[in-house]
C-alpha cells in the first residue's frame, strides 16, 4: 500500500532563513514558521495555540528564500515530513522533525510594516500569492429538465 507524505503550511517567519553553502555546491535554508489557531475551552476563554514548524529548502527554492524572506513575513509551503536522528554533544540520540519544502509561495509582505513603502520588496507578482485551488474535475451541472421541451419555462 502506497502512502501520501504531504504538508502545507502558511505561516510567518520567526527569524530570518539561516543559508548553508555544502562542498558539493548545494544550497540550503533552513527557518522556522509559526501557524495559528484560535479557539474557545471549556470555560468559554479565548486560546491561541502556536505551532513551530523548522522549514528546509534545497537548491533553487534556497536561492529565493535567501533572496527574499525576512522575519514577520508570510509564506506559504509544500512539502514533506522528515524525521532525523542525531547525537548530541552529551552523546543522547535525538530525534527532530523537519518539513523539507518542495514548493513555496511568498505571501503578503511583513506583519509589522504591512501596507508601508518599506515592507514591499522586489519580488515578482507570481510569487505574491499561494496559487488558486483547483479541483480535478468540473463541478456537476444542475438540469432541471422535466421531460418536456418548452424553452421559454424558466425553472423559478
Amino acid at each position: 500500500m502506497a502512502g501520501v507524505n504531504k504538508v502545507i503550511l502558511l505561516g510567518r517567519l520567526g527569524s530570518d532563513p539561516e543559508v548553508r553553502s555544502l562542498p558539493s555546491g548545494s544550497k540550503v535554508t533552513t527557518f522556522s514558521i509559526a501557524t495559528s489557531e484560535a479557539y474557545n475551552n471549556k470555560d468559554g476563554q479565548r486560546v491561541e495555540q502556536t505551532e513551530w514548524h523548522r522549514i528546509e529548502l534545497w537548491d533553487n527554492l534556497a536561492n529565493i528564500a535567501e533572496q527574499y524572506l525576512h522575519k514577520g513575513d508570510s509564506v506559504y509551503v509544500e512539502g514533506k515530513i522528515r524525521t532525523e536522528e542525531y547525537t548530541d554533544k552529551d552523546n543522547i540520540v535525538r530525534k527532530t522533525v523537519k518539513i523539507r519544502g518542495t514548493s513555496m509561495t511568498l505571501v503578503g509582505g511583513r506583519a509589522s510594516n504591512e501596507g508601508s513603502a518599506e515592507s514591499g520588496s522586489a519580488m515578482p507578482a507570481q510569487q505574491q500569492r499561494p496559487a488558486p485551488v483547483r479541483t480535478a474535475a468540473p463541478a456537476p451541472e444542475f438540469n432541471n429538465n422535466t421531460g418536456s421541451d418548452d424553452s421559454d419555462d424558466l425553472p423559478f
